[in-house]
């Protein structure tokens, strides 16, 4: 191997070299460890050492540093370093310190009075190697320390400008730390005039200062926008041979232009003064006419930096949203950019045309690319692209073109990537009820949408479509016969049952005439798709069969024989039971004045936000395009106490720790969020949280259920929605954030060691850092059982509230090993010989404690069905105690395990026994369950 050059220093340059050569991680240790030992030895014993030899073994020990092995001396040789008058001993003695000295070193005080010699120094290099420490370490005691000297330096007339360039950066750097470190008054004019400097790197410099500067105090360096302006002006307006040092690619100091078109978005409008405004016009009419001229050049560096700048502007343009000539002008710009070759240039040009749409003044020219962005839609190969023309569609969309755009989306829909598709449900749903001028026709669409995408239709827009229905008598009758005939489809998705099945409840009356869709006809369609259903829909169809007992009196035999059967009287699931039973009895005892009473039609609901609006924005927080008619929309959303009470009226008592109405459409206000309180998009019916300060963590329960609210406090909400099949798991952590700032740095990362990582492997998927006020934001985590384990993962979310100190959250995730069980089918007789060959000491777990509250079975049963084993009924002799079976799924083996929990009523006691074949696997779910009831 040719020898390591290392700027004349042979000894680092032949260490690096052995270093390299090692065959092993062993062999390299005890070369590092060697050389270490005489470090040590020279630092300590030979005090004649020179500059070069400190300079080369400090050398030494950066490059052992940044081997990953830790250095705990060294310090004082890199400090003496910093008195050298050689650049390169210097610059290793800077470098040294940058990377390794603690800011809580003893030695912090050594460094920063060197630091000041070197900035007092007439040499240039040596103060910006000074400058350059310091924006390095960038802590709160550089800022202090040089508070005074960086800012002199910055406006001093005597300061070379290669200096002033460094302590403008340096200064921001400070400033992200410590906001206090600049000083105001007279220092904001001479600030503010570095953009008049003749040294076009000092203005770069400068502005991205001030850029700063402005966002925190607007008002203080306002006078900086005239100056701005000037400056962008004689860039513009100059040829590229004027600034032949700042030109890239023909194209005159780019950089400086965008930062400077980006300073003047902080104001809004940027001036009142005509003269500055006229002539900032007169520079974007200019950046836009160059847009039009041919290219100088032919390389695609030249079409970067040019089309920055012209984005840049139309950014500035759509910002003041005051002239409507350039407006116009940049939208046709925009337009060109839609057929180019350049698949980042056609995604941007849709991205700022989706801000245009949203202008009075370019709103019809906008409107004139619809076609283009339709075939875009369609036919663009980046995923992102497509998107992007999804949002502009959306944005784009009024009265005059609705019904277009609409079909056009629901026609996309079919072949539309898995990853859009949720979204973009949202928005035809939205679209569709606003634009709609006849009803009938958002009927029509929102049951196109459950049958082309009804996985990805939420609760909250079949929710909407009842809502519409309820409320306006005209299209009942329609809805009614347009649910039943698509429920005759072979293939009919569960959130079209729900649907038909509330709407058939509350009108089916109206269709009941027609031969084919006569009552018994509705019944038999709507409970041919019961046994299709999940515990929720079944829910909802039993109540829509009580309906038809009030609608329709004939068929009020079949439905009670339908309340009778074994699966509804004697369900697993207490809901199911609960409302089969007090059905049953309801038509049985109630006469029928009393049951046209309970079961009245449902009242209309009041006018408030769209709730199919707010979740789009909580989905995509900053990224959903306004639509200037939508943003003020008034939509029903329910009263969940009104409703809930309309549905049972007086008399029929449903589960009444439920959060949800016999029918689950108790969908929350939309503007919650503004209260304190999200929107639980999970539809956790076990529990309800409150909008309280407290800080409440919901880890405990989660050994009984997959969904709700995880973890909340005043300033962050988590909640969890997740599904297990065998050995793997898939979670949906939601993310909501409480306040009305962002949240930034906004970093969740998983705490879970290697070793752990083979017995439950947690794959994470990372989140924007930047969690916008009252937003929510979802991260998928999907978990693989290996084998058995004990403890289940955390996940620690630390952020910055804006103005405050970080945060720092440390949650338990719900992937307890319960999760991977498979629910057994037993008879009493398997149980318990089962029960008996697991008979042996370390196969079995006991262990006797009293309830936590005043015994309750139901609820004990309750929490054992949502534990994953199966709940045995009439398998033990005794009908108090509960018995249940399952089979834990990992990748290394399957682990049987039988629960046998005994209540003492008199006592108030519980003895819980576990049986399983892996004693730690017995002993882990003993102890999650224990304490538990």
């Amino acid at each position: 191997m040719a020898p390591v050059r290392g700027d004349g220093m042979r000894g680092l340059a032949v260490f690096i070299s052995d270093i390299r050569n090692c065959k092993s991680k062993e062999a390299e240790i005890k070369r590092i460890n060697k050389e270490l030992a005489n470090i040590r030895s020279k630092f300590k014993g030979d005090k004649t050492l020179d500059g070069y030899q400190k300079k080369k073994y400090v050398c030494k020990l950066l490059f052992i540093f940044l081997l990953g092995h830790d250095i705990d001396f060294g310090q004082m040789e890199a400090v003496n370093l910093l008195s050298s008058n050689k650049y390169s001993e210097k610059q290793i003695g800077y470098l040294f310190i940058s990377v390794l000295v603690n800011t809580n070193s003893d030695l912090i005080k050594l460094i920063i009075q060197s630091i000041k010699n070197d900035l007092q120094s007439r040499n240039p290099i040596h103060v910006n190697l000074a400058l350059q420490c310091i924006a390095n370490i960038g802590s709160r005691d550089m800022a202090e320390a040089f508070s005074t000297e960086i800012p002199k330096l910055l406006v001093s007339g005597d300061t070379m400008d290669v200096v002033k360039q460094s302590a403008a950066l340096c200064l921001l750097r400070l400033y992200r730390t410590c906001p206090d470190i600049i000083p105001g008054g007279e220092w904001t004019t001479r600030i503010i005039h570095l953009l008049n400097d003749q040294h076009m790197g000092v203005v770069t410099a400068a502005t991205s200062l001030i850029d700063a500067l402005v966002k925190k105090n607007p008002d203080e360096y306002k006078g900086c926008v005239s100056l701005a302006v000037s400056r962008l002006s004689r860039i513009v307006t100059a040829s590229y041979t004027d600034l032949q040092d700042y030109t890239y690619y023909f194209v005159p100091a780019p950089w400086l232009s965008v930062k400077l078109l980006r300073l003047l978005q902080n104001y809004n409008p940027p001036t009142e003064d005509p003269g500055v405004r006229g002539r900032l016009n007169e520079c974007l009419e200019t950046i836009l006419n160059k847009a039009q001229e041919p290219p100088k050049s032919k390389k695609v560096q030249h079409s970067n930096a040019k089309n920055a700048v012209l984005f840049e502007a139309i950014n500035l343009i759509i910002h003041n949203d005051s002239e409507a000539n350039l407006l116009v002008r940049a939208c046709n710009q925009l337009g060109q950019f839609l057929s180019n070759r350049e698949t980042n240039l056609r995604y941007l040009a849709l991205e700022s045309m989706c801000h245009l749409a949203t202008s009075e003044f370019s709103h019809e020219a906008v409107k004139k690319h619809q076609e283009v962005v339709i075939l875009s839609m369609k036919m663009e190969k980046d995923v992102s692209v497509r998107q992007q023309a999804v949002d502009l569609l959306y944005a784009m969309c009024d009265r005059t073109n609705a019904e277009e755009i609409v079909q056009e989306m629901l026609n996309y829909l079919e072949t539309a990537d898995y990853s859009i598709r949720e979204e973009m449900v949202l928005k035809v749903a939205i679209l569709a009820e606003k634009y709609a001028t006849d009803f009938t026709w958002y009927v029509d669409v929102i049951l196109n949408l459950i049958r082309i995408a009804g996985d990805y239709v939420s609760e909250e827009v079949w929710y909407r479509v009842i809502q519409i229905v309820i409320n306006r008598e005209e299209v009942q009758g329609y809805a009614a016969k347009t649910v039943f005939e698509a429920l005759q489809a072979p293939a009919c998705h569960e959130n079209m049952v729900k649907v038909g099945g509330y709407i058939l409840g509350e009108f089916g009356n109206l269709i009941a005439g027609d031969s084919r869709s006569a009552p018994m006809v509705q019944f038999k369609l709507l409970h041919s798709k019961y046994h299709l259903c999940s515990s929720m829909t079944r829910a909802l169809l039993l109540s829509t069969y009580i309906k038809f007992i009030n609608l329709f009196p004939e068929i009020r035999s079949t439905i009670q024989d339908v309340f009778r059967q074994h699966s509804n009287l004697r369900s697993a699931d207490a809901e199911l039971q609960q409302r089969a039973s007090e059905y049953l009895q309801l038509s049985i005892v109630a006469s029928t004045d009393v049951l046209a009473t309970v079961l009245e039609e449902m009242p209309s609901f009041p006018e408030r936000e769209s709730s199919i609006l707010a979740v789009l924005k909580k989905k995509k927080p900053g990224r959903v395009p306004e639509n200037a008619e939508i943003r003020d929309n008034k939509s029903p959303v329910p009263n969940a106490h009104n409703a809930h009470a309309a549905q049972t009226n007086h008399t029929v008592s449903i589960n009444s720790t439920a959060s949800s109405d016999l029918l689950g459409l108790s969908t929350p206000p939309a503007n919650q969020s503004q209260t304190g309180t999200l929107i639980d998009v999970l539809g956790d019916i076990y529990s309800a949280t409150n909008g309280t300060g407290n800080v409440i963590n919901n880890a405990k329960k989660f050994v009984f259920k997959n969904n709700g609210v995880l973890f909340e406090n005043d300033l962050l909400q988590i909640g969890v929605k997740s599904e297990f099949r065998q050995n793997l798991g898939r979670l949906g952590l939601y993310y909501g954030n409480k306040t009305q700032t962002a949240l930034q740095n906004f970093v969740p990362t998983l705490q879970w060691s290697p070793e752990d990582a083979l017995k439950l492997n947690v794959q994470i998927k990372a989140v924007e850092p930047t969690l916008e006020a009252g937003a929510q934001i979802q991260q998928l985590l999907t978990a693989e059982c290996i084998d058995n384990y004990s403890e289940a993962p955390s996940i620690v979310i630390s952020f910055r509230v804006s103005g405050g100190a970080p945060q720092k959250i440390t949650v338990l995730l719900p992937l307890t090993i319960n999760k991977f069980f498979e629910p057994t089918e037993m008879n009493a007789e398997s149980f318990f010989a089962r029960w008996k060959n697991l008979g042996g000491e370390q196969q079995r777990a006991q262990r006797v404690f009293k309830a936590q509250q005043p015994l309750d079975l139901p609820g004990a049963r309750n929490k054992l069905m949502g534990f994953g084993m199966q709940l045995l009924d009439s398998v033990d002799p005794n009908p108090d105690n509960m018995v249940c079976a399952g089979i834990i799924h990992t990748q290394a083996h399957k682990v049987g395990c039988l629960l046998r929990l005994e209540p003492n009523k008199q006592a108030q006691m519980f003895r819980l026994t576990i049986r399983s074949s892996l004693e730690n696997v017995t002993q882990e779910i003993c102890n999650l369950l224990v304490d538990q009831f």
